[in-house]
């Protein structure tokens, strides 16, 4: 099989490292500086598994040059899905496999409303990774995995063959029975992680001991197993507490990618995450009062990263 990773940071970089270390053929589609140092030097990944090098690789900045791919895995940030969208579609081909693995459970609607339904399967990946520089890539924790699964939950043949292909690199592959569910269960794990590290500044080994920030934790937890619920996901009995053990094997020094973004005053992922927990209680009247609160303490941040104004009249 073709693969093509549209988005090459820490998620996209890494797991892009594994397949071609694994012999598949990938095509990395980049930009800028990341994609001046991929042409220059290649690929380097240090990790717990084993760090690697890949000195070539094949890059590319213009979509339209990628055909015959079998399956493209979207990397880039939550909030430039959308727009991920457009620029993919001439990769798309009859048969072609797009596959969303963005935090948050937006993307799958945001990729089908410009894509269509049929190419566009459900997905999403586990693991802590990020850019250190252009083509440079740290894998601090978490065993890599990636689950994947039609969106309407039947078991299909191109499903299966994209797993079973998959498998071949040195990470977990998963299709569950509802990937609805698994999507909701990292949103459960990941948002409250983001909301509480971005306001708290603090490695996660901090936030799960000091008795204050890890009861905010849990309550944030708690919120989206309500919300869930409210939406028909059947998040499993003990969703909370099955969360908080991943949270506890954690790396103590971790952060997650949203709190790196608000640090760095960057733009982030902030409205896929505590936003998105935001306006999906508004709809269905649900009280979220740790998300509502993280997400208005951190918007002028993330209005001013955009903008460089604190709010549109300043």
């Amino acid at each position: 099989m073709k693969f093509a990773m549209f988005g090459i940071g820490g998620v996209g970089g890494f797991f892009a490292g594994l397949l071609v270390k694994a012999g598949l053929d990938v095509t990395f589609v980049a930009r800028g500086q990341t994609l001046a140092a991929l042409r220059e030097k290649g690929l380097q990944v240090t990790s717990p598994l084993g760090d690697f090098s890949l000195p070539k690789v094949h890059a590319t900045g213009n979509p339209e040059e990628v055909t015959g791919i079998d399956a493209v895995f979207v990397t880039v940030k939550a909030w430039q899905v959308a727009e991920a969208a457009k620029q993919i579609r001439p990769m798309v081909g009859p048969d072609t496999m797009v596959v969303p693995l963005q935090n948050g459970v937006d993307a799958y609607g945001q990729l089908a409303e410009v894509l269509g339904a049929q190419p566009v399967l459900g997905g999403l990946c586990h693991v802590i990774a990020y850019a250190t520089s252009p083509g440079c890539i740290k894998h601090m924790g978490l065993d890599p995995a990636i689950t994947i699964g039609e969106w309407d939950n039947t078991r299909s043949a191109r499903v299966d063959k994209l797993a079973d292909c998959l498998r071949q690199a040195n990470f977990k592959v998963r299709v569950p029975e509802n990937i609805q569910v698994a999507l909701w269960e990292k949103f459960l794990f990941l948002a409250p992680l983001g909301a509480i590290g971005s306001v708290a500044r603090c490695p996660a080994g901090v936030m799960r001991t000091v008795p204050e920030t890890r009861a905010l934790l849990q309550a944030a937890m708690r919120e989206i197993a309500v919300l869930a619920r409210a939406y028909e996901i059947a998040l499993p009995d003990g969703a909370v507490e099955k969360n908080w053990k991943m949270v506890e094997k954690i790396p103590a020094e971790a952060t997650n990618s949203l709190q790196r973004d608000i640090m760095a005053e960057r733009p982030s992922e902030l409205a896929a995450l505590s936003g998105a927990v935001v306006r999906l209680a508004q709809a269905k009247g649900i009280p979220c009062p740790v998300h509502e609160f993280v997400y208005g303490a951190l918007l002028p941040g993330e209005m001013r990263a955009r903008t460089g104004q604190w709010n549109s009249g300043q």
